[in-house]
């Protein structure tokens, strides 16, 4: 602590979703099953972030892993991708796909390497989803600095409605939160279709961070 901090300065953050006791959302969170493993790579400036929903998304996923790095451990981030996660019962062996766009000519330009084909069509208890939990910038950043991440095969969300959160601004037209983006990869590689259930109970949690999010907006401005 500097000479400058006081002690009411500094906020108490809840450990599970790091975020301010008075904006905790571990309330919101609800365990949606699911086969796809998930690994959630967080860029360190999401880790406090209020309108982030990687914390979220995180607690509502129990076959979920985070972390938290912007350029990371090549062997760290490959037992991540390729390793077993050691989950009971759920030893198989994982074919890992990076959620993100296809590889555009401008990225090739750029040098970023064409993403690996993607594997046969399998079942969703043989898939892991790898997501980037960023700014679309920060995003980017991350994916140049990670070699792993540029070889993995992609998934490309296809026919993507509006983005829901409009708390943070989208830059580009299909932009979607990390929480809206996850929740509709999901649905594409565990065969959700329509009303599934477990589809329509993370778009009600979404759903409820929003309207907390609006409240705690309201609540500030009328301080």
């Amino acid at each position: 602590m500097s000479i400058f901090d006081s002690p009411s300065s500094i906020r108490a953050r809840c450990p599970q979703c790091r975020r301010a006791l008075r904006t905790c959302v571990c309330a919101l969170a609800r365990a949606v099953p699911h086969a796809v493993q998930v690994l959630i790579l967080m860029h360190p400036m999401e880790v406090h972030e209020a309108k982030g929903t990687g914390h979220l998304l995180h607690l509502c996923l129990p076959h979920s892993r985070l972390l938290v790095g912007e350029r990371f451990d090549p062997v760290q981030l490959q037992q991540a991708l390729q390793g077993s996660w050691g989950e009971a019962g759920n030893a198989l062996p994982r074919h890992s796909l990076l959620l993100y766009p296809e590889t555009t000519q401008q990225d090739a330009a750029l040098g970023l390497a064409a993403a690996a084909p993607p594997p046969a069509p399998c079942a969703p208890q043989r898939l892991r989803l790898v997501v980037i939990d960023g700014t679309w910038r920060k995003s980017r950043k991350m994916l140049y600095a990670n070699p792993a991440l540029q070889a993995l095969p992609r998934l490309a969300l296809k026919d993507v409605p509006a983005g829901r959160y409009a708390i943070r601004k989208a830059h580009l037209p299909g932009q979607l939160s990390t929480f809206e983006a996850t929740a509709l990869a999901l649905a594409q590689l565990q065969g959700w279709a329509g009303e599934a259930p477990e589809h329509a109970q993370l778009q009600s949690v979404f759903s409820a961070f929003i309207a907390r999010q609006a409240a705690l907006q309201d609540e500030n401005r009328n301080r």
